[in-house]
């Protein structure tokens, strides 16, 4: 995350038919960035073994799915902005992005919630403040992998991405950065989202 960026904490409330829910997207503090990594890593080892129980082999470092270079490239990139997602007081969540504020173009990087308060509207009210707080950005990309049907269902269903690119030993991605080469493999395939806003 750029030192110099200052960011702000970022209230949102989303209503639907049958509940209401406040969240907040706070700005990541050096004190919680430790933790953050872990509930990353947890979240997403959390989706691997829904799928693929405890058998699973697609980790990274480890017994993770997610590296902790890999959370922390994308905490430390060029114009991230990381946040924690705040309901009730509790930390259940959090998202970091990637923002071109010249090109109008944003990456959602990661986007994470507890299992543990999982199916709530957390996730999509947290993207409905990411929205809100970045009216400027007119397109979004994000990935995810190609076994985790409820993140699919989430970007398509809940969030209004469309599929646009299926990443996989013939078909892949920009160039891999030299620290995430060991983590990377041509067999991982990937679902590559877009979102054009308008």
């Amino acid at each position: 995350m750029n030192p110099d960026l200052q960011l702000s904490t970022f209230n949102y409330q989303l209503s639907t038919f049958n509940y209401q829910l406040s969240i907040t997207l706070a700005p990541l503090q050096p004190d919680d960035r430790e933790q953050f990594i872990k509930d990353n890593q947890w979240a997403f080892k959390y989706g691997a073994q829904q799928e693929f129980g405890l058998r699973d082999t697609r980790t990274e470092e480890g017994e993770e799915v997610i590296s902790r270079i890999t959370i922390e490239n994308s905490i430390d990139g060029e114009n991230a902005e990381a946040y924690r997602i705040i309901l009730d007081g509790e930390k259940v969540g959090g998202v970091v992005l990637k923002i071109d504020r010249e090109k109008a173009f944003g990456e959602l990087e990661l986007l994470f919630v507890l299992p543990e308060v999982h199916s709530k509207g957390i996730g999509q009210a947290a993207w409905k403040a990411v929205e809100a707080m970045h009216p400027e950005i007119k397109v979004w990309e994000t990935i995810t992998p190609y076994f985790e049907k409820r993140n699919i269902h989430f970007y398509v269903n809940r969030c209004g991405f469309h599929i646009v690119e299926f990443w996989n030993k013939h078909q892949h991605g920009p160039a891999i950065p030299d620290e995430e080469v060991g983590n990377w493999c041509e067999d991982d395939e990937m679902f590559v989202f877009r979102k054009e806003m308008r």
